[in-house]
């Protein structure tokens, strides 16, 4: 029962983290300096990597995403500070960073205590 709700938050996290950077990226609030294709390649693809890992509830993908979350928390915690009028968008994306690192670490811990239980 642990593992499903680690396993929901990490993937909820994860796949709200992806739309959330998406959208941002290309509807909400566009770069005026940088071209939106290259704004998605920077913030998304990153995201896209794990994603195979994580469906198949791989440990070392839930690891690698957490890693990499990491880098969303400091851009979220950047533009909540530096920008008020995308204070709720950096904010959403601390959260969902957050959640992505909190759900892939207990996933990982309490996999790893199930598979030494089981030998």
């Amino acid at each position: 029962m642990k593992l499903r709700l680690t396993r929901a938050l990490t993937l909820g996290s994860y796949f709200g983290l992806l739309v959330l950077v998406t959208a941002w990226a290309a509807w909400i609030s566009p770069s005026r300096y940088f071209p939106v294709a290259l704004t998605l390649i920077v913030l998304a693809f990153p995201l896209l990597l794990p994603l195979r890992g994580l469906l198949h509830g791989r440990a070392r993908a839930h690891i690698w995403a957490a890693f990499l979350s990491l880098l969303y928390f400091i851009h979220g915690v950047g533009k909540a500070y530096a920008d008020p009028d995308e204070r709720w968008l950096g904010l959403a994306e601390v959260g969902l960073s957050l959640g992505l690192v909190i759900g892939a670490s207990l996933y990982v811990r309490w996999s790893a205590e199930r598979d030494a239980e089981q030998a």
